[in-house]
């Protein structure tokens, strides 16, 4: 009995292996670097890492695009056409998510809690914070995450499918729950979205044995062959089909599987909530394309009125809940569902335009999304404070050490801010105790980020770049011409229309003019009302915080930048992208 070798090409999996061994080098240099140069030399070897993904799929594009492709460690691997455009996709979006991520503000803190194992509010998170600890563990994570998203569009098994899915969502999980403010919050989503992750992956698993009892293979080609004929075991093959694509269903955020998307996205640190929300976009509908286009097509009959009904309900109800959001991370949650509605009417039509499509459409959509959380990041509350006030009560240092737990002050802080629920209290207290107002000082301190609509108003007068900037996010989001999101949106309901699915298309023309509103409401809100005069909930007994743009050391603002002028380019010049798209859109059977 003799041992063959098996013939690997590497070369076609340099992206991958830059990425995922620099996530190995991270946690190594976690061990083994002092502290103090830590956060450099992971900030460094991880946009080495994303760059050199980026320089890897240029240097295999032509080839790619000669021969169409070739398939990696027995099929396990695709790397095609389609594989090359998303790892391009995934790489540069990541690339400028780390900007953001990395980022620091003028007040010298990042998005991320000093210590994520510490209780809120505990002396020992309090002492953590005053020791200046920072968790730069974070990247290593973000690059194990991302190698799972390579990975996941590029699959040719049900196997790696499942493991690489497993690959790229157990780092978020964690990172939703590392933000420095609102830790409560952020420790609910990141369990949330692990319990309802951890049953989507059942679903996908169950689906997969299914289909391998079915097909008595886990290979797509083999599988796709198997439905071509007749073996009277439909109900399998239904069933697991139906499980397979519920499991990628959850991870794009499609109806009736959204329920964590609001919630993660607004609990998780903001620079984490933009990386996920285009990162795992991309992936994750890469690897629905790839399923639905070369494992079951010949069920169309079958899964299409399915299919149709969720992208009918996810544009719809991420369209109409959307409306009623007083939340800025709430409203893109759910203006990231209503998207993945307008994403699957291009899935759904079965047409080759439709790969192109949705390839286009998910760099549009990443590269605005990344800009707009971004901007988030940098839009902070500010509070007057009481000066002396903390001083002459401090049988109210525990209120402080609440706020520090849900977003406001630190533990102990003896500063009281005006318009939250602790320093409002103690303010009270001390007029109470002295029988008189005390002074209030212009400005206080830069407290967690000013994510209610109310304060947002006016931001148009006081940082009008800024504020330009966002509204070109919302308007490509709305689809407006000459926006990257319109180009988009035109791919992909032109090929639904051409794949028979017009009635998606009209539904989704439909949508989107509604959606326009919510996001026109925020560019109204910014440019056309005062600082003072923004909606108001039955929740506003008092007035919140003032809201200020905050300086950074710049990365965000580059990716910001950069995200901008993606925008703009692909909706004033999208011929070339979309000529390079479609010059690779063929997908190996």
């Amino acid at each position: 009995m003799s041992f063959t070798v098996p013939d690997i090409a590497w070369a076609q999996l340099t992206p991958v292996l830059i990425v995922l061994g620099a996530a190995v080098v991270g946690v190594l240099v976690e061990a083994l670097v002092p502290r103090r140069v830590r956060r450099v030399v992971q900030l460094t070897l991880t946009l080495v890492a994303l760059a050199g993904a980026v320089v890897a799929v240029a240097a295999l594009w032509n080839g790619v695009a000669d021969t169409g492709g070739t398939d990696v460690l027995g099929g396990s691997l695709l790397v095609d056409g389609p594989t090359l455009v998303l790892w391009a996709t995934t790489a540069v979006l990541a690339l400028l998510a780390v900007l953001v991520i990395a980022d620091r503000t003028a007040t010298g803190e990042d998005a991320f809690a000093p210590q994520g194992a510490a209780v809120p509010g505990s002396g020992y998170e309090e002492a953590a914070r005053a020791a200046g600890l920072e968790q730069t563990e974070v990247y290593p994570l973000v690059l194990f995450a991302t190698g799972g998203m390579l990975i996941f569009p590029a699959t040719g098994d049900l196997l790696t499918l499942f493991v690489a899915l497993e690959v790229l969502s157990l780092p978020l999980y964690l990172l939703t729950g590392l933000s420095r403010r609102r830790r409560l919050l952020s420790q609910e989503a990141s369990m949330k979205y692990f319990l309802l992750g951890s049953f989507a992956s059942a679903l996908l698993l169950f689906g997969i044995a299914l289909l391998y009892g079915f097909s008595g293979s886990l290979r797509y080609a083999e599988i796709a062959d198997a439905v071509r004929t007749v073996s009277g075991m439909d109900g399998l093959l239904l069933a697991g089909s139906l499980l397979v694509l519920a499991g990628l269903l959850f991870k794009v955020g499609a109806v009736p599987f959204h329920s964590w998307t609001p919630d993660v996205y607004q609990g998780a640190p903001t620079p984490i909530t933009g990386f996920m929300a285009a990162c795992t976009k991309v992936a994750a509908f890469g690897a629905l394309v790839r399923v639905f286009y070369t494992v079951v097509p010949d069920l169309r009959w079958d899964l299409e009125p399915v299919m149709w009904t969720v992208a009918i309900a996810t544009m719809a109800v991420g369209t109409v809940v959307a409306l009623v959001q007083t939340d800025v991370k709430r409203v893109l949650a759910y203006s990231s569902i209503a998207h993945a509605g307008f994403v699957l009417t291009g899935v759904v039509a079965l047409v080759q335009s439709g790969i192109t499509a949705v390839l286009f459409y998910l760099l549009a959509y990443g590269a605005a999304t990344v800009g707009a959380f971004g901007i988030v990041s940098l839009v902070r509350e500010r509070g007057a404070v009481r000066s002396g006030a903390g001083a002459r009560v401090p049988a109210l240092a525990s209120a402080g050490a609440s706020a520090g737990a849900t977003g406001g002050a630190s533990a102990g802080s003896t500063v009281d801010v005006v318009g939250t629920g602790a320093g409002a209290d103690r303010a009270d207290a001390v007029a109470a105790t002295d029988g008189e107002e005390p002074p209030v000082e212009a400005e206080g301190p830069i407290l967690g980020e000013a994510t209610h609509l109310s304060q947002w108003a006016g931001l148009g007068r006081t940082n009008p770049v800024l504020a330009t900037t966002f509204a070109l996010f919302l308007l490509s989001f709305a689809g407006i011409p000459l926006t990257a999101g319109f180009t988009g949106k035109f791919a992909v309901f032109s090929a639904a229309v051409e794949g028979g699915a017009w009635p998606l298309a009209v539904v989704g023309v439909v949508a989107s003019a509604a959606a326009a509103f919510f996001y026109v409401r925020i560019i109204v809100l910014m440019f056309f009302t005062s600082p003072h005069g923004g909606p108001r909930d039955d929740a506003d007994d008092e007035a919140r915080p003032g809201a200020v743009v905050v300086a950074s050391q710049g990365f965000a603002v580059v990716a910001i930048g950069a995200c901008a002028v993606l925008t703009v380019l692909l909706g004033v010049l999208p011929g070339p992208v979309l000529d390079a798209v479609a010059g690779v859109a063929q997908l190996l059977p």
